[in-house]
Parts: structure tokens; sequence; C-alpha cells
């Protein structure tokens, strides 16, 4: 299993009127702490693109356990319990500086070719990376 962790923090112009951070702001941190965890693993979203290869999401779900704040810090956990081959999981948590757990969610995304548009399996120098992992 690969795990990472990113810190972001809530910023004002992401909170609703209640002072809790938009719901719908979660799908980015997610993509956020997804690209940084792909990045700590040794390959960035641009190069994948640049190789001709993209990461649409087919799928997210998520599941809200309590509110994150306004300058709350936020930790986001995810791991890639299995390895890839045409779609890639992404499994995530989020909990802010005290401890709390906030969310749990899951995206699969699947690796396409920019050229034919159709769905490929997973490129072979980002395939070597989880060598050492599964």
């Amino acid at each position: 299993m690969f795990k990472h962790e990113h810190h972001l923090r809530v910023r004002y112009a992401e909170t609703d009127r209640m002072g809790y951070a938009y719901y719908g702001n979660y799908a980015t941190y997610l993509e956020v702490a997804r690209v940084e965890a792909l990045r700590a693993l040794g390959i960035s979203y641009r190069k994948l693109e640049d190789s001709g290869v993209m990461l649409p999401v087919l799928e997210y779900s998520i599941k809200y356990f309590k509110p994150a704040y306004y300058d709350d810090l936020l930790t986001v956990e995810t791991r890639i319990e299995e390895r890839p081959g045409v779609r890639i999981k992404f499994h995530y948590t989020v909990k802010n500086d005290r401890g709390d757990e906030l969310s749990k969610a899951k995206t699969t995304l699947v690796f396409v070719s920019t050229q034919t548009g159709k769905p490929t399996k997973v490129p072979e120098a980002l395939e070597t990376l989880f060598d050492s992992y599964f």
C-alpha cells in the first residue's frame, strides 16, 4: 500500500454562511492531495499528460462526519491500496489539526490515451514506481 499525507488550510472563501468548509470544496481538496501523492510517488500529472495519458475521474464518493472550519489545518491522507491496472483507486481520510476525522472518500480514475480517447493500461514508468508497494 502507498500512503501520503498532504496538509492544507481552509480559506475564508471556502466557507459557507454556517462557517463550515463548503462540502463541494472537498473534491478540490482531494484532487490536490491526489496530485501531491503522485508527485511524492515520483510522477507528476503534467508528465503523465505530456506522455499521452489522462486520468479522468470515473467515480467519487465521500462521507462527512464533522465540518471543517475557516483556518483549520487539514491533513488529507491519500492511500493507493491495490496495484493499478486500467483504473487507479484512491482512498482518503481528512482530519483537522485536532485529530478529528472529518470525512472519508474514494475516487476511481481511468488511464485514458490522449490519442485515442480510450482506456489504456497504467503506463510502464508509473507501474514500476508501484513495485516497492505491491
